[in-house]
């Protein structure tokens, strides 16, 4: 039997990181076991629904690179399908019309809420106490229809959903291969609601059709939708349908501990794109958010995909940790080839600079990227990192910078000047023996000799060894660069 997993987001949104972890983990089981991966839109709830939160659905699972094996399915284009199986059932008696309005069914919470106060309140004895929780209990109890046995509807051709037949005097179980084996009594499940009133269906009965008449052999999702199994359950065996195997996958919580929310960090998938971050790296992440296999920490699709099991999905809540993604992602900006990062960070150049580069800045940064990529966890701050290229003359030194380019300082500048300008080959190997033999013939350490070169080079910015620095800047900039600050000391008004 072909393994098939789905993915099946509602449309309400944007695609967040506990779904995408929920795609993720069905992806690495299609693939871990040869099978497919599906894709299916929950678009029934049509008041909520939008198509710009299915493109950025689609965006956000082609960034991840987690592609279904099929074209989506649309679960509202199915409305027929699942009418026909909810008629179906009434037909074998497995369900009933149910002529209960929702107005009848409001009033009769209210009443058993109401009910329920009253047996809270102070006055009363302990006998009346007891028979108004006595009272109050099958009020608000799963509801179980008048209709469900039979009965005459109401005269008048009255409107009516149709509800399954909820089973009675038994247990429901749930084999789930995170959680393990859970059962709950069969009175705590309602009559539920199949079609609507108004012939649309519900959630409920269009999941279960749907994974059923797409051959779905494994629902992985979060546990959010526990309670969900066990009221789906009994439509399957309603239908007469074999059941997938269950697998459901703790929450993700905040560093607190707390549920997940934007304060934490729980923002869209694609907002991570824009914040600078790797789809290899969210992948890589996500992973590891309460999955783990031996020691190893970090793990492409490929690897994930060869030992992925749903065994070792942990069933405790996993905790969003920033730095952590921070480490993961700086691994992967060190992993990535060259010229895909440059073309990944143009635009945080650009941003950073506040302007086009031209191309003879762009080819300087090209040739320095491989020794400059561990400068930053996120493109951004990796962008950043190079500011020296582009800023090295501002006015705005920091103080640091300004007292490195006084004095004696200024001195041993244009000394260093004069040696290196004279440098036959301009390269990181020989600049670097020329500043040691600068040092050495003027009997300097190269504390004396590096922050004013540095200064005038960088403007105090952040940089590696002045040595590669120099190679990047090529020597026609590099001397200038050291002319501008030396000129600007002797002319201190220009």
């Amino acid at each position: 039997m072909t393994t098939i997993t789905r993915f099946a987001p509602s449309p309400t949104g944007m695609l967040h990181i506990g779904g995408a972890r929920t795609a993720l983990f069905n992806y690495l089981y299609a693939q871990r076991n040869q099978g497919k991966f599906l894709l299916r839109i929950e678009d029934t709830d049509k008041a909520r629904s939008t198509q710009e939160a299915v493109d950025a659905i689609l965006d956000g699972m082609s960034w991840l690179g987690l592609e279904a094996d099929d074209a989506p399915v649309y679960q509202g284009e199915r409305a027929a399908r699942h009418a026909e199986c909810a008629e179906a059932l009434v037909a074998s008696g497995a369900a009933f019309r149910c002529y209960v309005t929702p107005e009848e069914l409001q009033a009769r919470r209210e009443e058993g809420e109401a009910i329920r106060a009253a047996a809270k309140a102070d006055g009363i004895s302990e006998d009346e106490r007891q028979a108004l929780r006595a009272k109050a209990e099958p009020l608000l109890a799963p509801f179980r229809s008048p209709y469900r046995d039979g009965g005459n509807p109401p005269p008048g051709n009255p409107a009516y959903s149709i509800r399954l037949k909820a089973p009675e005097g038994t247990s429901i179980t749930v084999h789930d291969e995170v959680q393990g084996e859970i059962s709950i009594a069969s009175s705590e499940i309602d009559d539920l609601i199949l079609l609507r009133r108004d012939g649309t269906p519900t959630y409920m009965l269009a999941v279960v059709v749907d994974d059923h008449d797409m051959g779905v052999t494994h629902v992985i999702r979060g546990d959010d939708h526990l309670r969900n199994t066990f009221r789906q359950i009994p439509i399957y065996k309603a239908m007469g349908w074999g059941l997938p195997a269950f697998a459901h996958v703790p929450m993700i919580h905040g560093d607190d501990g707390a549920k997940l929310s934007k304060r934490h960090g729980a923002l869209s998938t694609t907002a991570y794109r824009e914040m600078g971050y790797l789809p290899e790296a969210m992948n890589a992440y996500l992973l590891r958010l309460g999955w783990s296999h031996g020691d190893q920490e970090i793990f492409t699709l490929e690897e994930a995909a060869n030992v992925f099991s749903l065994e070792a999905i942990n069933k405790a809540p996993a905790r969003l940790d920033i730095a952590k993604l921070n480490d993961v992602n700086a691994h992967f900006i060190r992993q990535c080839n060259e010229d895909r990062l440059m073309e990944l960070l143009i635009p945080w150049l650009t941003e950073a600079a506040e302007d086009e580069l031209d191309n003879d800045t762009i080819r300087r940064i090209r040739i320095a990227l491989p020794t400059m990529k561990d400068r930053g966890s996120t493109l951004p701050e990796l962008a950043e990192s190079f500011r020296f290229f582009w800023t090295s003359n501002a006015d705005n030194l920091n103080k640091k910078a300004r007292k490195a380019l006084s004095g004696d300082s200024l001195d041993r500048l244009a000394l260093l000047r004069q040696t290196i300008a004279n440098t036959a080959e301009w390269r990181d190997t020989a600049l670097q023996h020329e500043l040691e033999s600068f040092c050495s013939v003027h009997d300097l350490s190269f504390g004396q000799v590096g922050p004013p070169i540095r200064a005038a080079l960088t403007g105090g910015l952040p940089a590696p060894d002045l040595a590669p620095v120099m190679e990047w800047l090529g020597r026609d900039e590099t001397l200038a660069r050291i002319d501008f600050h030396l000129a600007r000391a002797e002319n201190p008004s220009d």
